[in-house]
């Protein structure tokens, strides 16, 4: 009998505990959910316990919170297959194009795409007007050339890119104005018209460099001097 008393009244301790941890009552209107001052239209229920409301969303709040704020009408896209208030969230694109960045934009392989060149989505180089190779976006700075050597090789996992060689830096020197064009017009930089860039061409114990003010391959061969690093491409 003393047994069973206790576990009873063990029991019936543990109730108030519970009830307290579990209920607790508030008239705290925020904290209930009523938080604004009025509802469009009067569509809301008011607070009992003071002056705040919690309004009912209408279509367009929906709507713009879901983000349906796309009318799809634009190039390469029909409507996507659910809409809100005459509008959608995505639209469906042409056959190759894709949904990106709230648009349809032409699907992108790495490699050579008529005038660019393309690695990981991103142009990483402009096609030279003779159609034979690729130059960089933009040159890789100066340095001394058996870094600028290596720093080409590396350019880019995309193509097997290097220095130019120096009959190529006259087709470059020859294509400088369309080339600029290019490069500018695809988030590069232009050629440097001043600049000495170093070629891949041997010339005695160093290799040519390419003088773009004069057009012609640069002087003091033998100096130590850091030259600009340009990567190429070449198209087989």
């Amino acid at each position: 009998m003393k047994i069973k008393f206790l576990l009873i009244g063990t029991s019936l301790s543990l109730i108030p505990t519970l009830s307290f941890a579990q209920c607790v009552a508030t008239q705290d209107c925020a904290t209930l959910g009523y938080t604004e001052t009025t509802c469009n239209g009067g569509k809301g229920v008011k607070c009992p316990f003071g002056n705040k409301w919690a309004c009912l969303k209408t279509e367009n709040d929906f709507c713009t919170e879901f983000a349906f704020d796309q009318t799809c009408t634009g190039e390469n896209q029909t409507p996507g297959s659910k809409a809100c208030n005459g509008k959608y969230n995505y639209c469906s694109c042409n056959d190759g194009y894709s949904w990106k960045d709230g648009k349809c934009q032409k699907d992108i392989h790495d490699g050579a795409q008529d005038e660019l060149y393309y690695c990981d989505g991103e142009i990483i180089g402009v096609k030279t007007p003779d159609m034979e190779f690729y130059i960089a976006i933009k040159d890789l700075g100066e340095k001394a050339w058996t870094s600028a050597d290596k720093a080409c090789r590396r350019y880019s996992s995309c193509g097997k890119w290097r220095l130019p060689t120096l009959d190529q830096f006259y087709v470059i020197y020859d294509n400088q104005s369309k080339l600029n064009t290019l490069l500018l017009n695809n988030g590069g930089e232009e050629l440097k018209e001043d600049g000495t860039y170093y070629t891949s061409t041997p010339y005695r114990s160093n290799h040519d460099r390419f003088d773009m003010a004069e057009g012609d391959r640069a002087g003091s061969w033998g100096d130590t001097a850091k030259k600009l690093t340009l990567p190429v491409l070449a198209i087989y």
